[in-house]
């Protein structure tokens, strides 16, 4: 693949060179005007003028290419069809071409992450006898076994030989072409050594030798196009999740329409039971929304007028209207969707590795064979050493390295954005996996960034009501956040008249009896008899306001903003991994570590400004790489500076989405100890999946070179391998459990929620 065939030197790391993304238009909708389709940044193909590791455009699945089907196959541009071309196409039942979702490759197994997955993109990959490139490899096994068969039971030589001969041209069908077309552009590929030694041992009347090495590598290449289409496909299957038909109001009436027709600014009527087709906000009705599908979330949230609401979410038990604020094509799945297929081509240290080994390694291979051959026939039996010079070519084939992290990365990202985590490519997922201090936000991220009344105190003689009248009376016209909590304590009051900000202390005003009233924090008023309980809830971290009436305290109202409930035992999960646990806060001190005692972060840093979390997320790596989690927007610099920069909550959060390397769509934090498993059990695959193929080729090219294997023991080997290490990547897919369930709160439920099995 694009391994074999350019590269991508330079590949930015994390949260670096981000670029707005693309609409990916829904099935079926017309490209916006004055736009190409949607396309996803490959690193590879682009030797045709964009330099050696060039970005290139490349079509999103369910987009056709400018260059039609004829032209460049999907994963490639026009201008980079010839380099992508990999040869691996079959007629399908309707006379069309079929390419596997390997179609951005040279002409042999590399790196799936490099364009677009199967034809037909917006239909699921179907049972493997569906696959026309599988049927083939099937009929030359078949072909193989019966050559067998005839030898062993008829003894009649040719016929084995016309069965192992026919058994050559299925198998070849499916790569021997490609092969040929990239030759024919000076393009070399592991296809171009089976293609060599299929047709050296043809040369040399081991036919039966040959059709193995057919059958063997047709299938290998037709499970690995299979298992990507899949594992591809697990990811636009979120798009499934827009219904067929949605319910819009035009006047008065409403009306059926496809969900590519809606427009920002139309009102969908949300039936109980039905999903969402399209991002909007609630105009009228109230209801429960069911979201785990998209954020990962097990409770429905509650939908009232002026909630925002995601399309492919499932409406509860009441009718809503829903104002639409988002074409399908624009909405907050089709940007998921666009935005880690983009990404994907965004290679980490591991596959680039891979990548840097296996380009070379093709063209070595086959001038290292030819030496083989040439020293070999001048100093014994030609036929002998032209044999094993095959045998070489085959064994060194690096069609298993090249193709072990790719199939991690594909499966990986795949099945953590199913679980409402959005992974940007290979490049996170391994930096992700290695983090080893996590640095937390306070507010949004261990808080609800939802200040409440947690306290009311009235000074001797006076009543909690008429501590909130007073302070609600003057907040009742403010915008401040903490005059959101006490609204919501003491809703509807009698506003206060004549009312004025005191800058940086308080406010004051008059009541509509005439009373002269203030509000501000102790040292701008005077707590009196209120001292004592003002500290102790200060100590509390809670944020203490006095109340002053005709020149005396009636009261304190202590107002904090709670943690989340599942943040101890997400923090205690993190713990039991090994992670180091560290709050960055702009907060005062004392808040904040009244904060942290409570949810267990041992370290504390507070009274910070943005760049001065960028500063301390560097001084952390001396604890080992580093994880930021924010709201991606004021902690853009420290999302920048960390090894991995995670906004929490990030969904229909277009900055938060671009700006981290990771992003938990909802608001649940036991995403992140179930996402940081995750990504390390996938790199462990990684790493696991390089060293067998590495070590398969250290054994076989010795031993092929010496004569101690022979061609038929090499091919099953080497595919046998193949086949192996894609199993291996696919288990990638599989997340880790999630115990009782994802609203299994408290320390002991977060534990099993992040319990992931042995790689």
């Amino acid at each position: 693949m694009s391994d074999l065939c350019c590269g991508d030197n330079g590949v930015p790391g994390p949260s670096r060179n981000r670029r707005p993304p693309d609409p990916v238009p829904a099935p079926g909708a017309p490209a916006a005007p004055g736009r190409g389709p949607a396309s996803a940044a490959c690193s590879c193909c682009a030797d045709g003028g964009g330099g050696h590791g060039s970005p290139v455009a490349v079509p999103a699945p369910g987009t056709v290419g400018p260059g039609g089907d004829g032209g460049s196959g999907p994963g490639c541009a026009p201008s980079a069809a010839d380099s992508c071309d990999d040869g691996r196409r079959a007629d399908d039942d309707h006379g069309r071409v079929a390419v596997g979702s390997a179609a951005a490759a040279d002409d042999g197994c590399g790196d799936p992450t490099c364009g677009a997955p199967a034809a037909e993109p917006e239909e699921a990959p179907g049972a493997w006898w569906d696959s026309a490139a599988l049927r083939w490899a099937g009929a030359a096994g078949v072909l193989w076994l019966a050559g067998l068969l005839a030898g062993w039971l008829t003894g009649a030589p040719l016929l084995a030989t016309a069965l192992f001969a026919a058994a050559v041209a299925a198998g070849g069908r499916t790569f021997v072409p490609g092969t040929l077309r990239a030759l024919a552009r000076g393009k070399l590929g592991v296809g171009t050594l089976m293609t060599v030694a299929m047709a050296g041992a043809v040369l040399l009347g081991e036919v039966g030798e040959a059709a193995m090495l057919a059958f063997l590598f047709s299938l290998a290449e037709a499970l690995e196009d299979h298992a990507v289409a899949r594992t591809r496909h697990g990811l636009r299957a979120l798009l499934d999740l827009v219904p067929a038909r949605a319910t819009v109001l035009r006047g008065g009436r409403e009306t059926a329409v496809a969900p590519a027709d809606l427009r920002p600014g139309d009102v969908l009527l949300v039936r109980p039971g039905e999903r969402i087709a399209t991002d909007g906000t609630v105009r009228a009705g109230r209801s429960t929304v069911d979201t785990s599908t998209v954020t990962g979330e097990s409770v429905p949230v509650e939908a009232v007028a002026g909630t925002a609401v995601f399309a492919g979410t499932v409406n509860g038990g009441g009718a809503l209207e829903v104002e639409a604020t988002a074409a399908v094509a624009d909405n907050s799945l089709s940007r998921i969707v666009h935005i880690v297929e983009r990404e994907q081509a965004r290679k980490g240290a591991a596959q680039r590795l891979a990548a840097r080994i296996a380009r070379p390694l093709v063209p070595g291979v086959l001038v290292a064979a030819a030496l083989i051959a040439v020293a070999g026939s001048v100093l014994g039996d030609p036929a002998v050493w032209i044999e094993r010079a095959l045998v070489v070519l085959v064994a060194a084939s690096p069609c298993a390295f090249a193709i072990s992290v790719p199939v991690t990365v594909v499966a990986a990202v795949g099945a953590a954005s199913r679980s409402g985590v959005l992974v940007k490519g290979g490049a996170a997922l391994e930096a992700f996996g290695t983090v080893r201090v996590v640095a937390l936000d306070k507010t949004g991220t261990l808080t609800r960034n939802a200040p409440a009344v947690v306290a009311v105190e009235p000074a001797p003689g006076r009543t909690r009501d008429e501590v909130l009248d007073a302070a609600a009376a003057l907040e009742a016209r403010s915008e401040h956040p903490l005059a959101a909590a006490i609204l919501a304590a003491r809703p509807d009051p009698v506003p206060a008249r004549d009312v004025e900000a005191v800058v940086g202390s308080g406010l004051t005003g008059t009541s509509a009896e005439g009373v002269r009233l203030r509000l501000g924090r102790p040292g701008y008023l005077d707590p009196g008899p209120l001292a004592p309980a003002v500290a102790r809830l200060q100590e509390e971290g809670a944020t203490t306001v006095l109340v002053e009436a005709g020149g005396e305290v009636v009261g304190a109202v202590a107002i904090r903003d709670e943690l989340r409930p599942e943040a101890v035992g997400a923090v205690a999960a993190l713990h039991r991994m090994g992670v180091r646990t560290v709050m960055l806060t702009g907060d005062n001190g004392r808040t904040a570590r009244a904060l942290a005692a409570r949810v267990g972060v041992g370290e504390v840093h507070a009274d910070l400004r943005p760049e001065d979390k960028a500063a301390l997320v560097a001084g952390l790596r001396r604890h080992g790489p580093v994880a930021m989690v924010g709201d991606g927007v004021n902690d853009a610099p420290a999302l920048a500076a960390a090894d991995t920069g995670i906004a929490m909550g990030a969904m229909g959060t277009d900055v938060a989405i671009e700006t981290a390397d990771v992003a938990l769509m909802g608001e649940d934090l036991r995403a992140l100890p179930r996402a940081l498993a995750h990504a390390r059990r996938s790199r462990r695959i990684m790493l696991q999946s390089l060293l067998l193929s590495g070590g398969i080729l250290l054994v076989l090219v010795p031993l092929s070179a010496l004569g101690v294997l022979g061609l038929a023991a090499v091919i099953l080997t080497h595919e046998l391998a193949e086949v192996l290490v894609i199993a291996n990547g696919v288990r990638a897919g599989r997340l880790p459990a999630r115990g009782r369930g994802a609203g299994d709160a408290g320390p002991a439920g977060a534990a099993r929620a992040v319990g992931a099995p042995a790689a």
